[in-house]
């Protein structure tokens, strides 16, 4: 169902899958038995990057879950986030690597992970220590493939860019609400894995205390933080810099992470036909709820005409006779 350019190089797919607040735009109701949102979504997105490793190891038994939903679609791909005691606490115990390489594992070995996404928080600086801390990490972790998303805009600097190509640390290009210190709008590509990830730009939210607050991730100022809906202006001026990342990586992704009500699924979608500039395939139950994805869908039905006439006969030619 995928496109042939969505195949290829660069993949765009949303932030996660199992969100309360989308479930009645994003997916059929009610559901079939034995639906999965996985199994669902990667028939119209080819990467779904997994945010619950963020919070703890993943266990191997889901993982296999999540690969037998996937089967029948050989090019999809799961990108994922590192545990956060390794990107907000920066602790590096080898128990704690061992747990999470051993989530990763049957991902990696079955094709399926593109990339594990080191998500550090603003407040992670480009000192010497944090510089040698992201080497330790990237030596903990030297057989899986790696991407920093460094939210400080010290890291934006000619040689901390040119120490990520030689560990060979991808770098996450980012779309958040700026501040005099937020890392800005780039397209660096710093290993063979381009990636870029936009959180939409909810200035309302987005530093507001309770929607950092770890203790609310499932509560409602947690979930409005990312309540954006990018133009497609906006996401016009994203293809552009993704396209040019994709010319000097192996594999670019692309996660939209504006998981408010399905927006990111809509921008991904959106995303998805400016770049190959064609329609595409999109959920009905999507459709429905946001009409501006109409003009880019290929998947609309066909609405049967109330007469049915011969081909050969016209309805003039009925009438007359």
């Amino acid at each position: 169902m995928l496109s042939e350019q969505m195949k290829s190089q660069i993949n765009i797919g949303p932030a996660g899958w199992s969100y309360q607040n989308w479930q009645h735009v994003a997916c059929p109701v009610p559901r079939p038995r034995g639906f999965h949102e996985v199994s669902y979504l990667a028939n119209y997105f080819p990467v779904i990057e997994v945010k619950s490793s963020f919070e703890q190891p993943l266990r191997p038994e889901i993982t296999a879950v999540w690969l037998k939903q996937v089967e029948h679609i050989p090019q999809f791909q799961f990108t994922a986030k590192l545990c956060r005691i390794f990107t907000h606490e920066c602790i590096l115990r080898r128990e704690d690597v061992r747990a999470a390489q051993y989530g990763f594992a049957p991902l990696l070995e079955a094709g399926r992970l593109g990339a594990i996404l080191m998500q550090f928080p603003s407040s992670f600086r480009a000192s010497k220590e944090n510089q040698n801390y992201l080497t330790r990490l990237r030596e903990a972790f030297r057989d899986f493939p790696l991407v920093a998303e460094l939210r400080h805009v010290d890291w934006n600097q000619e040689d901390l860019l040119r120490q990520l190509t030689d560990r060979e640390i991808g770098f996450a290009n980012i779309d958040q609400p700026q501040s005099p210190h937020s890392m800005p709008v780039t397209a660096h590509a710093t290993s063979q894995i381009g990636y870029f990830r936009l959180h939409g730009r909810n200035y309302a939210e987005w530093n507001s205390s309770a929607s950092n607050s770890f203790s609310l991730h499932n509560g409602a100022s947690e979930q409005t933080r990312y309540n954006y809906l990018y133009s497609t202006e906006q996401l016009a001026a994203w293809s552009s810099r993704i396209k040019s990342v994709s010319q000097q990586t192996v594999k670019t992704f692309v996660v939209t992470n504006n998981h408010f009500r399905g927006q990111a699924l809509v921008n991904a979608l959106q995303l998805m036909s400016i770049i190959s500039n064609r329609q595409v395939n999109v959920p009905p139950q999507l459709r429905n709820a946001y009409s501006k994805l109409i003009p880019i869908t290929k998947n609309i039905p066909k609405r049967r005409s109330l007469f049915m006439f011969p081909v050969t006969t016209t309805r003039h030619q009925l009438i007359a006779s």
